[in-house]
């Protein structure tokens, strides 16, 4: 299988940085950030579902540029729903 940079590929790789390092972060002073045990949770099942999502639409759309759109659409949707929930 071909490797193809996609949206969901690139919020995964985030995700998971971020998750590793809030991990292995020292506790000296000047942390960037300090993530309590359920924003971890939260941050290691939102890797799951973007890696997961990201494998439907690769199996069920062929095209790159179709793959693109479709993904940044479901993003751009999810982000409109997180803000219009935490209202």
């Amino acid at each position: 299988m071909k490797f193809r940079l996609t949206p969901l590929n690139i919020i995964t790789a985030l995700g998971f940085a971020l998750f590793m390092s809030s991990f292995f972060q020292s506790s000296a002073a000047g942390q960037s950030f300090n993530l309590t045990g359920f924003y971890k949770f939260l941050l290691g099942s939102l890797v799951v579902v973007s890696f997961v999502s990201d494998l439907i639409f690769r199996f069920t759309l062929k095209q790159l540029k179709r793959i693109w759109m479709v993904e940044t659409l479901f993003i751009v949707f999810t982000i409109i729903l997180i803000l219009i929930l935490q209202k």
